[in-house]
């Protein structure tokens, strides 16, 4: 018996759902239920009558699938692999800003962890910051936006308001550089450019269109166009390129890889399941803190 159908026995056994980023490598994305991004997959966990969730993604999105599902058993098969950008900030540095900015409501990209959010009033994420801007917080003068500054930015750009922006960032997606565009750009002259908001200013003002990784997918199957330049994390290309045989997917920049989503393996899922390891726990009030902040920006879509 090879090592996928292990997984898929023990997943069965286990009455476990699997979950992958769509930064995962293909072999993970490859035997997960459903890939996609961080809240939409915890949404879609929850929705199941699974009694584990395997969360191969970096902690703070099998924090969230915990947050949405607290009566389910959700285990991250690497305990190291973290989110640089999350760790940025801390629930002190929140209620410092608010000390400082106390008339502020405060917005958290769902980039952070349970302790964060839950000192937050609104969380967001990257395909709905223009909306939450626009809607739940349009009419309050002073909003603080943690922790990603270039997300920050976009959004303050296309809606014209200001924020209070913390200075965290993705290193894997401040990699990609305007250069790297505008060489690739020379080369395939009917590419249509596609860039993640958290990329730096200069590469999204380059970029045809600024999309979250899902929208990116629904963006690319609707097109005309056969062939995409992708401002990412590179993981995103094997789901695009999955989706979409007959089109092609160019990385704006090999060095846009996330060293901790590629931490997750084959392996390590398979003795997640072995040994129900290893096991997210957050604590009780900061849970019903962190899921008030998330259920505010769903009740808020709904």
């Amino acid at each position: 018996m090879d090592i996928v159908e292990r997984i898929n026995k023990l997943k069965r056994t286990r009455n476990a759902v699997i979950l992958a980023h769509n930064y995962q490598s293909p072999e993970v994305q490859d035997i997960a239920d459903f890939v996609g991004d961080s809240l939409g997959l915890s949404i879609q966990a929850a929705g199941t009558d699974a009694k584990v969730i395997v969360f191969c993604g970096v902690r703070f999105m099998a924090e969230t699938a915990k947050i949405l599902s607290p009566a389910k058993t959700v285990l991250i098969p690497d305990r190291d692999a973290g989110c640089p950008m999350a760790d940025m900030i801390t629930a002190e540095d929140v209620k410092r800003l608010k000390r400082d900015h106390p008339k502020a409501k405060v917005l958290c990209y769902v980039n952070t962890t349970a302790d964060v959010k839950a000192e937050c009033d609104l969380s967001c994420t990257s395909a709905n910051a223009l909306a939450m801007v626009n809607g739940a917080l349009k009419n309050d003068d002073e909003v603080i936006f943690v922790p990603d500054m270039h997300l920050a930015d976009y959004v303050a750009g296309q809606t014209g308001r200001e924020f209070i922006i913390w200075k965290g960032y993705c290193p894997s997606h401040v990699k990609i550089l305007p250069e790297n565009i505008q060489k690739l750009k020379a080369e395939y002259k009917d590419a249509i450019v596609l860039a993640h908001p958290e990329c730096p200013r200069a590469v999204r003002e380059l970029a045809d269109k600024v999309l979250s990784t899902e929208a990116m997918c629904t963006y690319a199957a609707g097109s005309h166009n056969k062939v995409f330049i992708i401002a990412s994390e590179i993981g995103i290309l094997h789901k695009l390129k999955k989706e979409n045989p007959d089109k092609d997917f160019i990385p704006a920049s090999e060095r846009a890889i996330c060293p901790n989503m590629k931490k997750i393996t084959l392996e390590k899922v398979l003795f997640s399941l072995e040994e129900m390891t290893f096991e997210v726990k957050i604590e009780q009030e900061a849970m019903f803190k962190a899921r008030q902040c998330l259920r505010r920006m769903l009740e808020y879509r709904a």
